[in-house]
């Protein structure tokens, strides 16, 4: 299963670190949202490196953005992965579904030199709101809390952003993630930026920003 099969390995060592703990939203102020609109603005944008999304690039999906400089992207076969029987299976389907998605595209900072990934997440068609879609996501994240949300304007797309803590209580460890939800007519998508630590999540917000300012769905464009 290639890049799957790799990450599969990775999240049964994480899996066997971390404890679960009821993730909790803190809900944005005034203040935190005007900070957060602040901050977009001035965000630092990482050096364009190519495109996914459209037809016949690394990953097809309902959206198209620009992924940064160096960085790898390669598509997620989820049915592949899960056709895997017994504990492997168990895994699979816990690290490859999250709330109402499913992982779909891996895109690798290794070989920019950071320690993450940038995933893409998709879901059913429905009815629910790119901000519902983000808080079943957030909430079905093992140790997350401290959520705050904010409405995005992820390139021609009105969505929902979300940052937030994901906690580890063996390890007594915290680190930040970042994540926004749009929704298309092929259903949601979600974008998720974590990282080894919070060090690395902040090299590489850059890159998610970049990624923010230029989505759009496929049928767009």
């Amino acid at each position: 299963m290639g890049n799957v099969g790799r990450t599969l390995a990775l999240a049964a060592l994480v899996t066997g670190l971390m404890t679960g703990c009821a993730a909790k939203e803190a809900a944005p102020d005034a203040a935190s949202k005007a900070s957060g609109a602040s901050a977009t603005a001035t965000a630092k944008v990482a050096r364009r490196g190519g495109s996914i999304g459209a037809s016949g690039s690394a990953c097809e999906l309902p959206v198209t953005f620009d992924i940064a400089e160096f960085w790898k992207a390669e598509a997620v076969d989820s049915e592949e992965a899960t056709a895997a029987t017994g504990d492997l299976a168990d895994l699979a389907d816990a690290f490859l579904r999250q709330g109402p998605v499913t992982m779909a595209c891996e895109v690798d900072a290794k070989p920019a030199g950071k320690i993450g990934f940038l995933r893409v997440w998709t879901g059913e068609p429905g009815d629910t709101d790119a901000r519902a879609v983000l808080e079943d996501f957030v909430a079905a994240e093992r140790g997350a809390s401290d959520a705050r949300y904010s409405t995005v304007k992820a390139g021609a797309i009105t969505g929902a952003e979300v940052e937030y803590v994901t906690t580890s209580e063996l390890l007594e460890e915290t680190k930040k993630e970042h994540a926004l939800a749009v929704t298309t007519p092929e259903g949601p998508v979600v974008l998720h930026l974590g990282g080894m630590d919070t060090s690395e999540h902040e090299a590489m917000l850059p890159a998610y920003e970049l990624a923010k300012s230029t989505l759009r769905t496929t049928a767009a464009g």
